[in-house]
């Protein structure tokens, strides 16, 4: 291969991953569009249809259709005495027995009522803001996928963590702090 070829290919290769970049966590997590995806292929592997001399390389770049999701405003939401909030023991995530009977309860309803559901997942005020941040989102996301797994459509479903910036209760006790370790569910109508 001649250092032209070479450096107009290196050259290509090198905007062509610029230029898609790498693919990012969404903000929204019920959906999730696929990256766009770069394949360099060799002459042998090009399309038969695709002219190319013996020195080329060919660099064929798929596209997907990337699709733009914008975050919900909670404040469209709403409490709903059909659905409950359940809780966390102190730095975990995972549901206890209790409460995972209460999202089996949830879950018959939502799947009967064509709601759209905002998970926040939130936190008592120990750890540092970066800490309960992450697990508040984990606590949500629990939940989000017991409900997913009970039959509800994970594309109806967004969560979002407030980790300790919206308590229920602001006394510095541990039966307080049992209040605010938890997955407050909210709904609204698709429209």
């Amino acid at each position: 291969m001649s250092p032209l070829v070479r450096a107009i290919t290196v050259s290509a290769l090198v905007l062509t991953t610029v230029s898609v970049g790498c693919a990012r966590r969404p903000s929204v997590t019920s959906m999730a569009a696929g990256p766009a995806a770069t394949v360099a292929q060799t002459p042998a592997e090009s399309p038969a249809a695709a002219p190319r001399t013996a020195d080329a390389v060919v660099v064929e770049e798929r596209l997907q259709e990337v699709v733009i999701v914008e975050r919900p405003t909670p404040s469209t939401f709403s409490e709903n005495s059909n659905v409950k909030s359940i809780y966390f023991d102190f730095d975990r995530s995972e549901i206890r027995p209790g409460d995972a009977k209460r999202l089996e309860t949830d879950a018959g309803w939502l799947k009967t009522n064509d709601m759209l559901i905002l998970i926040e997942g939130q936190c008592d005020e120990r750890g540092t803001d970066e800490y309960n941040l992450a697990l508040g989102d984990r606590r949500a996301r629990a939940t989000m996928n017991y409900l997913v797994a009970q039959g509800v459509a994970a594309d109806r479903i967004t969560t979002v963590s407030y980790g300790e910036e919206r308590p229920v209760c602001t006394e510095h006790t541990e039966a307080c702090w049992a209040l605010n370790r938890r997955a407050h569910i909210l709904v609204k109508p698709r429209g």
